[in-house]
């Protein structure tokens, strides 16, 4: 099965690139998925200062600063995993660091 992990966090706290490589938490994710020999390609976004988001109403394109959503939790990343069930990306998603201080959404891939 296909899957997206939605990597979503309070930006206050943001880590560089730098930091998250050297961070334990995160290696020791990296080593686990490897481990379970799940196939993955992340992307890791810029902060949401950084985003446009664009609307189309009535024929007029919309165009603004920052996200569409007011929450205090934004999409910091994405990664898109191949692994055997629900029940590994699960258990995948609970090993990011961000699902202790976040959330991890997981949406399945349509085939």
């Amino acid at each position: 099965m296909k899957y997206v992990l939605l990597i979503c966090d309070d930006e206050s706290t943001v880590l560089s690139n730098e930091e998250m490589d050297a961070d334990p938490a995160h290696r020791a994710w990296g080593d686990d998925v490897d481990r379970r020999g799940v196939e993955l390609f992340g992307a890791r976004l810029r902060p949401v200062v950084n985003a446009t988001t664009v609307r189309v109403r009535d024929g007029e394109t919309l165009v603004s600063d920052g996200p569409f959503a007011e929450t205090k939790d934004l999409i910091g990343g994405v990664v898109a995993i191949e692994c055997a069930d629900l029940d590994e990306a699960i258990a995948i998603a609970a090993g990011h660091p961000y699902a202790q201080q976040g959330s991890v959404e997981i949406r399945p891939i349509w085939d």
